[in-house]
């Protein structure tokens, strides 16, 4: 297994320190401290905890759609693969043991003034919301404007699902938004 790099090292830390106990009870002595770094060489590649959880959340992504991609790969139509984010949902959830969603749990942890952390969670909202509405739209039975009603009113059913099977600490609220998921697009 190849060795991380230092920064590499500092946002595999900080991932898990961000995803598991959260933004504000991290501080940087602490990434500094598990990353196995120098002080200096942590600044040498973030500026700040903010600059650190833009990286964390850019990753995130990065593996986060990848993984979704891949689940529902298996699904042998658009709409299919729509139905089937809701396994992945599943999968991922229980992995975690239902702590949530990474996006929003460090926005809910946040001031607005974190203008860049923001900015990347909706960037991460906007291209699952767009995936969807591909999705959809390739399905070459919705207007483009239906797809896109529709993609939104999926997405609404995924993030619910996710926070209420956080709260929940349960897989039944994606049992249920995938239900209605597939009554939405029958």
């Amino acid at each position: 297994m190849k060795k991380l790099g230092v920064r590499e090292r500092i946002i595999a830390t900080a991932s898990d320190l961000f995803y598991n106990q959260g933004y504000n009870q991290t501080g940087i002595n602490q990434i500094i401290s598990e990353a196995g770094v120098a002080k200096a060489s942590m600044y040498q590649h973030f500026r700040s905890k903010e600059d650190i959880a833009v990286a964390y959340l850019t990753a995130r992504h990065t593996m986060w759609m990848g993984k979704l991609k891949e689940c529902v790969s298996i699904q042998n139509t658009p709409k299919g693969k729509v139905i089937g984010c809701f396994d992945y949902l599943m999968e991922w959830l229980k992995e975690v043991n239902f702590r949530g969603c990474g996006w929003q749990n460090i926005i809910t942890d946040l001031p607005d003034s974190h203008e860049k952390v923001r900015n990347q969670a909706v960037h991460h909202k906007n291209d699952v919301r767009d995936w969807i509405h591909k999705l959809l739209k390739d399905e070459n039975e919705y207007t483009d404007i239906e797809a896109e009603q529709l993609g939104d009113e999926v997405l609404i059913l995924i993030e619910g699902a996710i926070i209420l099977s956080q709260i929940q600490k349960d897989e039944w609220p994606i049992k249920v938004a995938k239900n209605a998921c597939a009554k939405l697009l029958a």
